[in-house]
């Protein structure tokens, strides 16, 4: 008796969580009868119970998936192996037609024969319509990614390469027959792995780097420019995934601008005259040779941002820039700051100090003002360039290090060699590429650009929206010689915008000794108007037709010249009586 309730309440908890089910659930007869069922497959079939009683799945499907789904329960009959996830299409009693996914079970009674099947159903219409919508977006997708001709690579978190397009084996100079997975690595001798440090940045920092120029040189390509893109990758969560990097041969866009000539800024750097044109073409030339570099000019002419540019444009780009200030510290100062020290080397010293070089380690040390340092830490400097070794303050034990050393400095080496203050040996150990900044006075040509490239900086930084400058200011700024050269003309731009204050810059903003030194070192020719034509080519022909220092000498903006130029038509071969 007891036996036979648990029975019954064991039946009666089996059809609670049948009904329960989302899911249809269908017993039939051994020949597709439905013999029980839940209120689930109704719902996905349409039919009310009173009507699926009496229905085979024949009913409800066309003919051809009522082949397929005969042979599935055949199969299961024969084997008595269940059949799991088998999908075919269902029409419902309202006409429309869905997919269905069926599992089949073979029921048997107490003696193991026979009796019928055991379906479990599930309508996966959705489903099956997202995956047909995935697989054609895939297929675009894959279009896409097969048919651009910028190198397309993904990796995963841990750099192997997911997928690689044609066009990556292409401009990366790789066989046709060699795969592109595992470790991402280019086995291509002209390769300076700046891919792969760009994989690795986004990868570490998961933050996008656009648009990054590089020298990538391959057999039929030598001198070839990509720009690298790298962004990182991941799903609908937001879970990271790793990171896509695309490469762009940019080497004929270079080269047409090389034709042009009218680059106005190059990394930081501002200006379209003919010696800063010479200066990018070097940087760019130079960059990735690991000689060391001399960077001479006078003060505030920009000597770091030349030498970062070297730096950022060579293959060390994602590696340490350091800098160290050789006439800030006193000599023991500067010995420990380049070479570090160990603990008790010296009073002070209560613990182990990494130098300069140390932290530089595969990337770039910039020594400003070399010039200033001592000859006993000359000598020490000498034998890092030529070991690549030196040892810290108060150690006996050697460190390797593999540094590119960059020197700045506006006095004259060669003068402080010929009088015994630097050693000849380590200034042509420094000087085997020399890059030379012309002054501010002899690049006035780049005046405009450098004035409203400061102008527009101060207005983001002070929060300003200036109006103009005025001409008399621009005149004053071409006549003056600017000693203190681009730091001294920033700072002044930085005081004209703050004292106009959102208004015209005028002279009233320019520090007085400046227009005074303008006046006194270009008094202007005053010229008469019967015969302008003739002064005009008179003071070009003196300043060897350099128009920014004939237009200080005239007292005239270069833009006016170039119109008195245009409406007279004057050039080097007009005669001096026209």
């Amino acid at each position: 008796m007891i036996e036979n309730e648990t029975y019954h309440q064991l039946k009666e908890a089996l059809d609670k969580f049948i009904e329960m089910m989302e899911d249809g659930f269908i017993d039939t007869d051994l020949k597709g009868n439905a013999t029980r069922f839940n209120k689930a497959i109704c719902e996905i079939s349409g039919y009310p119970p009173e009507e699926f009683i009496r229905l085979s799945y024949r009913d409800y499907m066309d003919e051809e998936n009522a082949f397929r789904v005969f042979h599935a329960f055949n199969q299961v009959y024969r084997t008595g192996i269940a059949n799991k996830s088998f999908d075919y299409e269902m029409t419902r009693k309202d006409g429309i037609r869905r997919n269905v996914e069926i599992s089949i079970a073979l029921r048997k009674d107490n003696s193991g024969n026979a009796t019928g099947f055991r379906c479990i159903t599930r309508d996966v219409t959705l489903r099956k319509k997202a995956e047909a919508d995935l697989a054609t977006q895939r297929s675009h997708l894959d279009a896409i990614f097969r048919s651009v001709d910028d190198a397309i690579i993904t990796v995963d978190h841990h750099l192997n390469v997911t997928d690689a397009n044609e066009a990556a084996k292409t401009i990366c100079d790789l066989p046709p027959d060699e795969p592109m997975d595992g470790f991402f690595s280019i086995r291509n001798e002209n390769c300076n792995h700046a891919c792969r440090d760009i994989l690795m940045e986004t990868v570490s920092r998961k933050t996008s780097i656009r648009n990054f120029p590089v020298k990538c040189g391959r057999k039929k390509s030598p001198t070839q420019n990509v720009s690298l893109s790298c962004a990182p990758l991941t799903d609908h969560t937001g879970h990271f995934l790793g990171a896509v990097l695309v490469i762009r041969d940019i080497t004929r866009l270079n080269d047409l601008e090389q034709e042009l000539k009218e680059r106005h800024q190059f990394h930081h750097m501002i200006g379209n005259s003919t010696g800063m044109q010479s200066i990018y073409r070097l940087i760019e030339i130079i960059s990735d040779y690991e000689a060391t570099v001399l960077i001479t000019g006078e003060s505030g002419t920009g000597k770091e941002l030349v030498a970062k540019a070297v730096h950022d444009t060579g293959v060390r780009h994602f590696k340490p820039f350091v800098t160290v200030n050789c006439s800030a510290l006193a000599e023991h100062l500067l010995e420990s700051e380049l070479f570090g020290h160990v603990k008790g080397a010296f009073t002070g010293a209560i613990r182990d100090h990494f130098g300069r070089f140390q932290i530089a380690d595969s990337g770039t040390l910039l020594l400003d003002e070399i010039g200033d340092i001592s000859p006993a830490v000359q000598v020490k400097l000498l034998r890092v360039l030529q070991e690549k070794k030196f040892e810290r303050v108060g150690d006996t034990k050697p460190i390797s290090v593999d540094v590119r050393v960059i020197a700045c400095t506006h006095q004259d080496l060669k003068e402080k060699v010929r009088c015994g203050l630097f050693r000849e040996d380590l200034y042509y150990r420094l000087n085997v590429l020399e890059i030379k900044i012309p002054p501010l006075r002899d690049r006035m040509e780049d005046m405009p650009l450098l004035v409203t490239h400061f102008i527009s900086r101060f207005e983001k930084k002070f929060k300003i929206s200036m109006n103009d400058v005025s001409d008399d200011v621009f005149n004053t700024f071409m006549k003056y010689l600017w000693p203190g050269n681009i730091r001294e003309l920033e700072h002044c731009i930085e005081r004209a915008v703050i004292l106009s204050q959102g208004g015209c810059i005028t002279l009233s903003h320019i520090p007085p000794e400046i227009i005074h030194q303008a006046k006194k070192a270009y008094p202007s020719v005053k010229i008469q108007s019967a015969n302008e034509s003739q002064e005009i080519l008179k003071i070009l022909n003196q300043t060897d037709w350099n128009k920014a220092k004939a237009a200080r000498l005239l007292g005239i903006s270069r833009k006016t010249l170039y119109q008195k130029i245009n409406r007279y038509r004057i050039d080097p071969l007009t005669p001096p009586n026209m």
